[in-house]
């Protein structure tokens, strides 16, 4: 007979464990709160006072509910007051030694039906699980920060997990609103496993001084569409279990991708951990604060001193494609001239109809007047030769990813533009130093990758080369401003910022899928639900496209030589069977 859970436990009374206890209690579940002292116990009260105070105050509960919820709630520092609840999940820090104790101690408590979960993030269930009296009613039950919005819970069943249990937690998940998935007993499980190598590679980027805390956290929330920044996450999760989970999961699969970037400890050591103790990658406020301050690394965000910027009155484009439409587009929108560049009358025509078009629907929608739109294609003037380009101030390419085809374009440029003339690559992969070196110019040359559509995307990685001169980079960087984007800012390496950090996570995903550790649509819930990302992985790689990523991911494994880049085999199988994705109509899944 499945169990009936009226009354569970929960021990630990942090931001999660206070969190879990609000979960149970506003599904009507009768909870005891167990802290190891006086002041635990009042700091839970405070956090989950805090919590359901901001419900109340914002319309999401009302007075009533407010006040039934709290009526459930029983706080004590005894576990001898768990004897009667039928499920008991501990939340206390990520430490094996001390969950094993507390579970033990609980064991010898409850009755002997009663279920008993962890929490753990990153940590064997199965080792915590041994340390009581009857491992088949121990399971994992990984809530998400924070528990009272966050859908999803990891239920993770190890080898001896009970099949009632299991089935039982999965029930309850269920039943208090949760998406529950079912995952083995692996480091990391589903979206710790995904998330946290992502994660640890922004911080080897800021280690590096490869791009700013500001820009890495930028770069992921306007390029991908992220809720928080890889900095920003880590600062919310704590950097200490950050540094706790890493090490766990390099420790049980020694992926390098894992190994703890050095100063995560080093930070940790020193006692900023994050949000919790008012300084991380960020200051805060106070401890516990949301709320960033400047500081010393704080960015001024004006021209850097001794740098005059470049005049830009008009800009050229090269290009007839999306992306170039979508640039000629942003531009002639901010008020410049955009001469643009095709290799024919016909696609001049084809640019000028979809720029109408665009506008027309921007009519439509009340989104700009007749007037603005009709000043809008007033700006822009087509040719199909290079040499209408000789004026410009800016000029950026945006034709096919082939090098060789770049390059005799950059050739052409050198010897049509303007001397000061700034010459900008829209390449996604290749080094813009490639670009560069072939004029006699290179100080001149700089990337702009804007991502697609450009009309709306709001980020563009501005990419420096060895040669690039400043004046060149705080000029686009103020461009950027000027026509209503985000600017970010990173030297020339394969990927640049969003695609290094992303692909090795798209990668990861298709590596856990190939294990037969999760299904794609486990994987993807895990990463929509648990970590609030816009997509998951396979939903993403199929719009993409899968030749698209596997021929990123062959840059950043030839570019860094990390093993942990190399891209996974089923990935290249499925491009080799011609499974690209939606645009073939099959990928990771098949595509009406």
């Amino acid at each position: 007979m499945a169990r009936d859970f009226t009354s569970v436990g929960v021990i630990g009374l942090g931001t999660m464990g206070a969190g879990i206890v609000e979960v149970f209690a506003r599904n009507g579940i009768d909870v005891v709160a167990v802290e190891i002292d006086d002041a635990g116990v009042e700091h839970g009260k405070q956090v989950l006072g805090g919590s359901t105070g901001r419900a109340l105050a914002r319309g999401k509960m009302t007075q009533e509910e407010h006040d039934a919820l709290h009526a459930r709630v029983r706080f004590t520092t005894s576990l001898d007051d768990l004897a009667d609840c039928q499920l008991v999940v501990e939340a206390v820090p990520e430490h094996l030694d001390l969950k094993k104790e507390v579970l033990s101690r609980v064991d010898k408590v409850v009755g002997p039906d009663a279920v008993l979960a962890t929490n753990t993030s990153s940590l064997p269930v199965t080792e915590i699980a041994v340390a009581t009296s009857d491992p088949k009613r121990v399971v994992g039950m990984h809530f998400f920060n924070p528990a009272p919005v966050l859908q999803f819970v990891e239920v993770i069943r190890t080898v001896v997990t009970a099949d009632d249990v299991f089935e039982d937690v999965k029930a309850l998940a269920e039943r208090i609103g949760k998406r529950p998935v079912v995952v083995g007993d692996k480091a990391g499980f589903i979206a710790n496993a995904l998330l946290f190598g992502y994660l640890n590679h922004a911080v080897s980027m800021v280690e590096s001084h490869y791009a700013t805390r500001e820009d890495l956290d930028a770069a992921m929330r306007f390029g991908c569409g992220y809720p928080m920044g890889p900095l920003q996450l880590l600062d919310l999760i704590g950097l200490d279990t950050a540094y706790e989970i890493l090490d766990t999961m390099y420790k049980q699969g020694r992926d390098r991708l894992h190994a703890p970037s050095p100063i995560i400890k080093q930070m940790v050591s020193a006692g900023l951990l994050g949000r919790k103790s008012g300084r991380g990658f960020y200051t805060y406020a106070e401890p516990g604060s949301p709320q960033v301050v400047a500081d010393a690394r704080t960015p001024t965000g004006g021209v850097p001193s001794g740098v005059t910027l470049r005049p830009v009155a008009s800009v050229g484009v090269v290009g007839s494609g999306t992306m170039a439409t979508g640039i000629i587009e942003v531009f002639a929108r901010a008020g410049f001239p955009v001469t643009f560049v095709a290799r024919s009358d016909e696609k001049v025509a084809a640019v000028v109809t979809s720029l109408g078009r665009s506008c027309a629907r921007a009519v439509e929608k009340g989104r700009m007047t007749a007037e603005e739109a009709d000043a809008l294609l007033g700006r822009v003037a087509g040719a199909t030769g290079r040499e209408a380009l000789a004026d410009a101030d800016l000029v950026v390419e945006a034709i096919a990813e082939d090098l060789e085809v770049k390059q005799d374009l950059f050739r052409d440029l050198d010897r049509i533009c303007k001397p000061g003339a700034v010459l900008a690559t829209t390449t996604s992969s290749l080094p813009v130093i490639d670009c560069a070196k072939v004029t006699s110019r290179p100080e001149d040359v700089v990337g702009m990758h804007f991502f697609n559509p450009a009309q709306v995307m709001k980020l563009v990685e501005v990419v420096h080369t060895v040669s690039t001169a400043p004046d060149v980079v705080a000029t686009v960087q103020d461009l950027c401003a000027r026509v209503g984007k985000v600017a970010v800012t990173c030297g020339d390496r394969s990927g640049f910022i969003v695609n290094a950090l992303l692909f090795p996570y798209l990668n990861d995903a298709v590596k856990m899928l190939a294990a037969n550790y999760a299904t794609a649509d486990d994987i993807d819930t895990a990463m929509k639900t648990g970590c609030g990302l816009p997509m998951g992985p396979f939903e993403l790689l199929d719009v993409v496209g899968l030749d698209v990523s596997l021929a990123i991911q062959r840059e950043l494994y030839l570019e860094f030589r990390e093993p942990g880049f190399a891209p996974a085999p089923l990935l290249e199988h499925l491009v080799t069977a011609g499974y690209l994705g939606r645009k073939t109509g099959r990928g990771f899944r098949t595509h009406a």
